[in-house]
């Protein structure tokens, strides 16, 4: 088959593979018919997390069940389903707790309690590196899927790819940060980033309550979408100092929440990445920062925006001195899953009006290049094998 294989930094090529196979009873195989390229794809075509090996891409997929194992009792031939980018088993202790990116059986090689660099993480991961389990992604004609009883989930007759794709990963991600966040009602949030985690971001926290929205970003024509696709507030932060707009814009308090939805690879200076070399430090927390500066007294930040490694200087002086509510990791998406379907399916939310560019797989070395260079109003790339 073919698929969108990373070699090394910066090189994203489209190459023949082995096709996927059945491995374990619960195992599916499925006939991508919908991938999409993530601002996480981007950690590793950058080389922010290591991966050594060559590496099957992407963890926002759909498409058709093409094959079962003897053990898949909810999915049959032919079902259209969307999968969530966490793997994860459904019947240990984390998933038990609704903590699936968490699972304890997804990820043999490299999980552990500890958190750390590059031992002691999490469940397993769809085409995120070896340190996520080693699992081919689906950016790529065909994917296996592992415990296809809980993860996938049949999409509706009545959407198309393209109004459910963003199910497997950013629409969740978003919810995830505002969820956390526990709105009340009215409250004023401000969005740092405005990619396609951050477009989403937006559109949750209308549904879910706020009063105001505020997009934070350095890029015009992603604050322009943000803009007229979920009428937004927008700060553009390569103008103006964004934390003092945001003071400006609620009375000198600060925003209620605060939401990270860039991470680490937030643009920088030059003496900024000369610090980052000399402390070890992947990328930057800048953003980060600014979410700690720009929430008010007591208030809230989230963080879904991905960090690799220890920062110095980190700020806990103003966490606690501002009783900052701090929630943050990977979005639990089987938790949130179904509840989304339902909201995509009823029309009370649209995902696909986000989307830029729609290319062939073939096209997936390019894809990539526009796509971080933020070339040709490009905001999210979806391709079809």
């Amino acid at each position: 088959m073919k698929a969108a294989v990373f070699h090394k930094i910066g090189d994203i090529s489209v190459d023949t593979v082995e096709d996927p196979r059945i491995e374990y009873p619960e195992d599916i195989i499925v006939k991508v018919t919908s991938t999409a390229i993530c601002g996480s794809d981007l950690h590793i075509y950058d080389g922010f997390f290591p991966q050594l090996k060559d590496q099957v891409m992407g963890h926002e997929f759909m498409g058709i069940v093409e094959d079962a194992g003897s053990g898949v009792t909810k999915l049959k031939r032919g079902d259209r389903v969307v999968v969530p980018f966490p793997i994860a088993c459904g019947h240990c202790y984390f998933c038990d707790h609704q903590l699936p990116v968490h699972c304890e059986n997804s990820n043999k090689e490299h999980y552990g309690p500890q958190g750390d660099m590059t031992s002691g993480k999490g469940g397993g991961l769809f085409g995120y590196t070896d340190l996520y389990g080693a699992y081919a992604g689906g950016q790529a004609e065909y994917a296996r899927v592992p415990f296809a009883n809980f993860g996938p989930r049949v999409v509706p007759d009545n959407l198309t790819d393209e109004q459910a794709l963003f199910l497997t990963d950013i629409f969740p991600t978003g919810w995830s940060a505002i969820d956390w966040a526990q709105l009340r009602g009215g409250e004023t949030v401000a969005i740092f980033g405005a990619g396609p985690v951050g477009l989403m971001a937006q559109k949750a926290a209308w549904i879910q309550g706020a009063g105001r929205v505020i997009a934070i970003d350095p890029v015009q024509y992603r604050l322009d979408m943000a803009k007229n696709t979920n009428k937004v507030e927008t700060i553009n932060s390569s103008e103006s100092d964004p934390v003092q707009a945001i003071y400006d814009l609620t009375h000198g308090r600060g925003a209620d929440v605060c939401v990270d939805a860039v991470g680490m690879e937030a643009d920088r200076s030059f003496l900024e990445k000369v610090k980052a070399v000399i402390n070890v430090e992947k990328g930057t927390a800048k953003v980060l920062e600014n979410c700690f500066k720009a929430v008010r007294r007591g208030g809230t930040v989230t963080v879904v925006g991905v960090y690799g490694s220890p920062y110095d200087n980190f700020p806990v002086h103003r966490i606690f001195d501002k009783g900052i509510t701090i929630k943050s990791g990977q979005a639990p998406v089987h938790r949130y899953i179904d509840n989304l379907i339902e909201l995509v399916a009823s029309g009370k939310v649209t995902l696909n009006d986000i989307i830029t560019h729609k290319l062939p797989l073939s096209a997936a070395s390019n894809a990539y290049d526009i796509f971080k260079k933020k070339e040709d109003g490009c905001v999210k790339v979806v391709l079809n094998p």
